[in-house]
C-alpha cells in the first residue's frame, strides 16, 4: 500500500469514526416532545430545522411549547369556510385536527365502516356507551351543556368520523370551529376577527398566522375543568424563554427561518 492510500484509509476511517460516534450520539440523545395549548390535544416533537436552531422550545417545567422556530411545521391552508371569504388566500393556516385523534381510524373504518353494531345507539336519546366511556373517560360524566346534549349532538350517527350541523349535513373533523360554531356563534365571530384564540406566525410582514381551532385549547369533552371553570386548564405563567445558543439579540425574527 502507498503512503497516498493509507492516508486516504487512515482519513477514510477518521471520518466513519466521527459519523458513527455522531450517530449514536444521537440514538442517545432522548426524544423531546412538547405540547402546544392543551396537553394531549396536539404534540409537537422537537428537532433541528437548521444547525442550532430547533422547530420548538419546550417549556422544562410543564412540557409546553414556548416559542417556535418554524410557527407552520404541519399545517395546511385552512381555505375558504362560511362567514371567513374575506380572508386572503394563503393566510390562514390550520393544522390538521384528524392526525392528533388516536381514535380517528377506528371509529372511521375499523369499528363501524358504516354500520354501527347493535350496542351503541344511532338515535339523540342519550344511552350509556360502556365502550366509549372506557376508551374516552371524559364522556362517563359529559359536561359539555351541563347535561342538554350528548354524543350525537355532535357527532354523526351514521358517520363517525365526522361531526354534524343542526341540518344533518356532516363536518370535518378538521374544521371543528364550524361544529362549536353551531351553538357558539359570538366566540366563532371573535375567532374569525382574531379576538378569541391563538395565532402564531407573522405579525409585521405578510400577516400569514396558523390559527388554533377550538379544541387545541379546550376539551370538548369536560369543558368545566380548570381553576376559573372556563374550560381551559390554567398553565402557571413562567419567564420568556432565552435566546438560542450564540445569538446576541432578536434582529433574526425579522426574517422567518423558514421560508414560506
Amino acid at each position: 500500500m502507498s503512503m497516498s492510500q493509507a492516508w486516504r484509509t487512515l482519513v477514510l476511517a477518521w471520518g466513519c469514526g466521527l459519523a458513527l460516534g455522531a450517530l449514536a450520539q444521537a440514538a442517545d440523545k432522548p426524544e423531546v416532545v412538547c405540547f402546544e395549548s392543551r396537553k394531549g390535544a396536539s404534540e409537537i416533537t422537537q428537532h433541528e430545522i437548521k444547525p442550532g436552531l430547533a422547530n420548538v422550545k419546550c417549556s422544562p417545567t410543564t412540557g409546553a411549547a414556548l416559542w417556535y422556530g418554524d410557527p407552520f411545521e404541519g399545517t395546511v391552508p385552512m381555505g375558504k369556510m362560511p362567514q371567513m371569504d374575506k380572508i386572503a388566500e394563503g393566510r390562514a393556516w390550520v393544522k390538521p385536527r384528524t392526525a392528533q385523534l388516536k381514535l380517528y381510524a377506528q371509529c372511521g373504518v375499523a369499528c363501524h365502516n358504516g354500520i354501527i353494531p347493535k350496542a351503541l345507539p344511532t338515535s339523540k336519546h342519550p344511552t350509556p356507551i360502556p365502550t366509549m366511556e372506557a376508551m374516552v373517560p371524559d364522556v362517563k360524566d359529559l359536561q359539555h351543556g351541563r347535561g342538554r346534549i350528548w354524543c350525537l349532538d355532535c357527532h354523526d350517527a351514521k358517520k363517525r368520523n365526522m361531526f354534524t350541523d343542526n341540518f344533518g349535513d356532516t363536518i370535518s373533523m378538521d374544521q371543528p370551529q364550524l361544529l362549536c360554531g353551531k351553538c357558539h356563534g359570538d366566540k366563532l365571530r371573535d375567532w374569525r376577527d382574531g379576538i378569541h384564540g391563538k395565532r402564531i406566525g407573522e405579525f409585521a410582514s405578510t400577516g400569514k398566522k396558523r390559527w388554533f381551532t377550538c379544541p387545541e385549547c379546550h376539551n370538548p369533552h369536560n369543558v368545566q375543568d380548570g381553576a376559573r371553570n372556563k374550560g381551559f386548564i390554567q398553565i402557571e405563567p413562567e419567564s420568556p424563554p432565552q435566546l438560542p445558543h450564540g445569538m446576541a439579540n432578536a434582529k433574526y425574527e425579522l426574517k422567518p427561518p423558514i421560508a414560506h
